[in-house]
């Protein structure tokens, strides 16, 4: 009798424990499994690189969203990337985004400037206005070569004098 006792406590135990190891998968993965806390808007931008899916989406440095999915629009030759931001946010028509980088070469997001034009964006909207992200690697590329042509032009002055 005592040996069931002690079994039927540790398998309990074990059926909380595994109880609380799904709570925390589906609230540390944001899984919603009663209902969607959050709209989809739509933004188009001419590069994406380095933004993937999952990426936070921010306005005034504060996270109200997540990058849902992202697909190239044929006919215009563009990336649509589909945002899923919190309800209780408001996005207006005349809002801007833009593909930030976290720090110097952490993370890419999605900055939002939300506008104010009186005219909510409604669920599947577009933001019109945006900005692509700036390629580090190129501008380091330019600023690079860019110092080596200026000392060789120097080098060439002191040789001729």
């Amino acid at each position: 009798m005592n040996k069931y006792k002690i079994e039927t406590v540790v398998g309990i135990f074990v059926v909380i424990g595994l109880l609380c190891v799904a709570y925390m998968t589906v609230k540390l993965g944001k899984v919603s499994l009663f209902g969607d806390d959050y709209y989809s808007i739509r933004a188009s931008f001419g590069s994406v690189s380095g933004l993937r899916v999952g990426n936070p989406v921010e306005i005034g440095g504060i996270e109200v969203g997540r990058v849902d999915q992202m697909r190239i629009d044929q006919e215009k030759q563009m990336a649509v990337v589909d945002l899923k931001i919190r309800k209780d946010i408001k996005v207006y028509d005349d809002a801007a985004a833009s593909i930030r980088t976290a720090g110097l070469i952490g993370d890419k997001y999605v900055k939002i400037e939300p506008g104010g034009s009186g005219e909510i964006l409604k669920p599947g909207g577009t933001i019109t206005e945006t900005t692509s992200p700036i390629d580090i690697e190129d501008l380091i590329s330019k600023y690079a070569f860019g110092d080596v042509k200026k000392d060789d032009k120097k080098e060439d002055r002191k040789e001729t004098k």
